[in-house]
């Protein structure tokens, strides 16, 4: 059944790559799209409400986090999120499935859901499908993510089936469960589904038929990025949105670097998230359009030259590459919320121009060229070898 959710506006006649019109209850979002993470409901070294300055309309939270801190009741006593961060574009919660399994030793599968400690204070706490979406509901967000069982590589088959088919139970529960809970603050919330199966592409097909089946909003590819070689990666989403409907929302969880990021949009991909660019700015790691630096770099001492030519488009000056060494030298504060401004703008910038070279029909060659030129390590097709 076509989504009410998403519309797809066009695809790339020399790929699978899609541009379309995600609708939320908070505005309507262009894909492909980047969600910065904000986990516990702030991005990093950076005010998120800029972000809306640089044409972010979704934000990335963590129920795992939010749960922990501040707690649910007192988001509900805020009215939910949004308010609570003054945001008023969309957001989207992962179920804290990933989080979970971070936990390791800290951490207990059962069939009925996951007993962890808290990494915070130790307490005891359980998460079962029904309990993550009633989390989801008091923390508001547009869009909320089925509980599953993530598992690390390399995995056995048995032990991907086996947490294969836990993730449908669970997801089939949180389907039921999502249709039962009222929504508290006055707005509807999508329900994603997440597609699970290792490496296994058998698995993934057998995952994806059963949840296809049922009525989620949208869907994710999940279980990656954990440790696979990336032609693995890309083969299990390649394998995926095969099969996945074309009238849902596609979204590859934890990915990446823009390498990935472009790849898996060829490959018909159409939301991600990743914390690789806040993180790596607070590292001094940019991601410009002219390549990646260190601006750490000695050579950057003496610049006078632009951080980014991209800063233009925003109406802002940019800041000299010398200025911001200086701040990372100096340990400036400021110094991470450039750094954090410089990646986030160019992540937006490197999805608008996918959206607007699929529109042109023209996205595999800029895409191919933009990688040759100031990305050579990788190209569309995947890691080189060094």
């Amino acid at each position: 059944m076509r989504s009410e959710w998403f519309e797809l506006v066009a695809t790339d006649p020399a790929t699978k790559a899609r541009a379309g019109l995600l609708r939320t209850e908070h505005g309507v979002v262009e894909t492909p799209v980047f969600m910065p993470v904000a986990t516990q409901g702030a991005i990093k070294a950076f005010d998120h409400r800029i972000a809306g300055e640089l044409s972010y309309r979704l934000l990335l939270a963590n129920t795992y986090h939010l749960y922990l801190r501040p707690g649910t009741d007192v988001l509900r006593r805020a009215g939910g999120l949004h308010r609570f961060m003054r945001w008023d574009g969309a957001l989207l919660t992962d179920s804290g499935g990933f989080q979970v399994y971070s936990l390791g030793s800290l951490r207990r599968v059962r069939d009925d859901g996951v007993e962890f400690r808290s990494h915070v204070d130790g307490s005891r706490h359980l998460f079962t499908p029904e309990s993550v979406i009633a989390h989801q509901r008091a923390i508001g967000a547009d869009i909320v993510m089925a509980f599953d069982e993530c598992i690390g590589y390399p995995a056995t088959y048995q032990e991907a089936t086996a947490a294969m088919q836990r993730s449908i139970r669970w997801e089939r529960r949180c389907l039921e469960s999502h249709r039962e809970q009222e929504f508290p603050y006055g707005y509807r919330q999508q329900l994603f589904g997440i597609i699970q199966g290792s490496i296994y592409l058998d698995l993934r097909q057998r995952c994806i038929e059963e949840l296809c089946a049922l009525p989620f909003d949208g869907y994710a590819i999940g279980g990656l990025a954990v440790g696979e070689p990336v032609a693995v990666m890309y083969d299990v989403v390649d394998h995926s949105t095969d099969l996945l409907p074309a009238d849902t929302a596609r979204y590859l969880m934890g990915v990446g670097t823009p390498q990935n990021i472009l790849r898996a949009i060829e490959l018909g991909v159409d939301m991600f998230d990743c914390v690789m660019p806040t993180r790596n700015a607070r590292n001094g790691t940019l991601f410009t359009t002219r390549g990646r630096i260190n601006i750490r770099n000695q050579r950057f001492k003496f610049s006078d030259e632009p951080l980014d030519p991209a800063w233009e488009e925003l109406g802002v000056e940019p800041f000299s590459l010398g200025y911001v060494r200086h701040l990372f030298v100096s340990g400036e504060i400021l110094g991470l919320t450039i750094a954090t401004m410089q990646n986030l703008a160019f992540y937006r910038w490197l999805v608008r121009t996918a959206r607007e070279k699929i529109l042109t029909g023209s996205f595999r060659q800029w895409a191919q060229c933009f990688l040759e030129q100031f990305y050579p390590e990788t190209t569309l097709e995947g890691e080189r070898s060094t």
